[in-house]
């Protein structure tokens, strides 16, 4: 018999393949997460979209304008954790209605901002509202689908940040032309709030649990034991770690991009701001795509040999460094352009390998725990530094020379997936051993 090994045990490929609950209402599940995050990642972007507007009605640095952006990172890299544990003890479906409510208000209150003091505190509430949704949010996506599709649905549902960067960058780009920036916060926040609606109604808690899995209080009291006796695991190995860390590293490369495209359209292609914002939404597509690609391609090569996954993600990171290095060394025009897709299109496709890998070295019981945690890393080594350090570098060697430094960061990321590499199956076996250990003496931990 053909077993796949993982964290959680050494399972068959038959348990590996199964259905948790029914293969239609796993996809509803996913297609109104996955509209969630849209509306998340609109709610981000939609600000990169009217930056040259805030720029000249306020008179700001661009180090003032990529904070506005980082805060929302930082903010979602701070209390994703606390968010995430709590979600994890006390209904993960609960936790998303009122993260999708907060971070939905929150920018209708950008929208009536009357300075920029007022803006970032809007904004910094648009991360507190957003902290745990995308940890919370993959983490139950991938507990009511198979074990061999993670990657795939890793990647999927990361690249809706991606794509509802598209959407916040572009559809916000042309409101704000059209009439005026406080609608583009406006059009965000409304959409928000009826996705909230529409979710509250179809997903409901008790649907998500597998099949013949027991609901009462009896098992609420050992869910409780057994993330106890699992949270130390977030961080028991060398290879989980480098997870973590080299996918926080890779994505400080595509937070700048997706903060930076618009004004880099702008200044130096001269572009409207709704056009540059819906050239740099092409761009984002792409970083999206790359997303998606990137988790196919892992479940594929990777579906003999699970230590492929690596392979993968520092592949990704390698070639973004060498596409975008080329493409902001090379004038304006197709040649650019060309290099440029391609650099977007590998920027993040290590999102899905990494997530992958962090589910495989992780109990299902601290799953949100688990991606909370990469969350983290992902905002405070990616995605919260990227824009606010390309803003400081561009304040000081222009845009296009920050733009030239951030691709070095792919060469840590790199080292970093290497390393994770190099431990990562002795990991899983150690890990394994220890998950049956705490299972076997998780009874006397539980009161009677």
């Amino acid at each position: 018999m053909e077993f796949h090994t993982t964290a959680q045990a050494t399972v068959p490929a038959s348990s590996a393949s199964r259905w948790p609950v029914s293969k239609g209402y796993a996809w509803t599940v996913f297609a109104l997460g996955f509209g969630l995050l849209l509306s998340d990642y609109m709610s981000r972007q939609v600000l990169n979209a009217v930056f040259p507007m805030l720029k000249a009605e306020w008179l700001l640095s661009d180090a003032a304008l990529g904070s506005l952006s980082g805060v929302v990172a930082l903010a979602v890299g701070v209390l994703t954790f606390p968010m995430s544990l709590m979600a994890d003890r006390w209904g993960r479906v609960r936790s998303l209605l009122l993260a999708a409510t907060m971070w939905s208000l929150a920018t209708l209150g950008c929208a009536v901002s009357a300075s920029y003091g007022e803006m970032f505190t809007g904004r910094l509430f648009v991360g507190i509202g957003e902290a745990a949704y995308g940890s919370v949010g993959i983490a139950v996506v991938l507990s009511i689908f198979p074990v061999t599709l993670r990657a795939t649905l890793s990647g999927a549902f990361i690249a809706g940040g991606a794509f509802g960067s598209v959407l916040g960058v572009a559809v916000g780009g042309a409101v704000a032309q059209a009439a005026g920036w406080r609608w583009a916060f406006a059009a965000m926040g409304i959409f928000g709030l009826v996705l909230a609606v529409v979710y509250a109604v179809v997903v409901k808690e008790s649907r998500l649990a597998p099949r013949g899995r027991p609901t009462g209080p009896e098992d609420g009291e050992k869910d409780r034991g057994r993330l106890r006796a699992h949270l130390p695991r977030l961080f028991a190995s060398v290879s989980v770690v480098s997870a973590y860390v080299g996918s926080g590293l890779q994505l400080f490369i595509a937070g700048a991009l997706l903060s930076w495209l618009p004004s880099f359209f702008n200044r130096y292609y001269h572009m409207a701001p709704a056009k540059a914002g819906g050239a740099a939404g092409a761009f984002a597509m792409i970083i999206g795509v790359g997303m998606v690609l990137g988790g196919v391609v892992c479940d594929r090569v990777s579906s003999a040999a699970h230590i492929r996954k690596w392979s993968v993600a520092a592949g990704c990171s390698l070639g973004a460094l060498l596409a975008l290095t080329l493409a902001f060394q090379l004038s304006t025009g197709p040649g650019q352009l060309l290099a440029l897709a391609v650099g977007c299109l590998l920027s993040a496709g290590s999102a899905g390998p990494a997530a992958a890998m962090v589910a495989n070295l992780t109990p299902a019981s601290v799953a949100a725990t688990a991606f909370a945690t990469l969350t983290l890393a992902n905002s405070l080594l990616g995605l919260a530094p990227g824009p606010a350090v390309t803003g400081a570098l561009a304040d000081r060697f222009g845009l296009l020379g920050a733009l030239r430094i951030v691709p070095l960061v792919a060469v840590a990321a790199t080292v970093v997936f290497l390393v994770g590499r190099h431990w990562y199956e002795r990991d899983l076996l150690r890990l394994a051993g220890l998950t049956t250990k705490a299972e076997a003496e998780q009874p006397t931990e539980v009161p009677s």
